[in-house]
């Protein structure tokens, strides 16, 4: 299976906010922000893997910006790092007004998505993520940390077994602050 760059499966996607997306304060509700953010990383990561995809995790989703009525946001979507059978993707969210000004970025998480096998439903292996910039490969780099992480925390690996977190964090501890 040959390599594939992050490239080839980036994908946006934009939405005008309207009334019936928003709270009673006029601002986008968080679980329509996450279904969008769904959508959007399900998409790039079934490109990626060239297969049908379901969520497997997200990883912590802090609303950091409001977003208001009639606001645009862009969403963003990247293949940061891949493993047997799934794939990390960062999911960024800019709102801006409708004209384009007081543009920010909003919100961002990691979503992890596992490929199914067509006939069988049941996980295929996925191509290698091929990171070509510097800003992508600190993303594939940061990744097997936090699988890792994600590991831990769902209890599917003891800590004693996770070897990159820990070497991770004994080398930051050697660090002159």
């Amino acid at each position: 299976m040959k390599s594939k760059k992050i490239s080839e499966s980036k994908t946006v996607m934009t939405e005008m906010i309207m009334p019936n997306d928003t709270n009673p304060l006029g601002n986008l509700m968080g679980g329509n922000l996450m279904r969008w953010m769904d959508i959007v990383g399900g998409i790039c990561a079934g490109k990626h893997c060239e297969a049908h995809v379901v969520t497997a995790s997200v990883d912590h989703v802090s609303f950091q910006k409001p977003i208001h009525l009639g606001d645009v946001i862009t969403i963003t979507a990247s293949v940061t790092r891949s493993f047997t059978s799934s794939v990390e993707v960062y999911v960024e969210v800019f709102a801006a007004n409708v004209k384009g000004h007081n543009n920010r970025r909003c919100n961002h998480a990691y979503f992890t998505f596992v490929a199914l096998d067509d006939d069988t439903m049941k996980p295929q292996k996925v191509p290698a993520v091929l990171p070509l910039t510097r800003d992508e490969q600190q993303l594939f780099d940061g990744g097997i940390r936090r699988r890792e992480l994600r590991l831990l925390l769902s209890g599917r690996m003891k800590p004693s077994e996770a070897k990159e977190i820990r070497t991770y964090l004994l080398d930051n501890e050697k660090q002159p602050n």
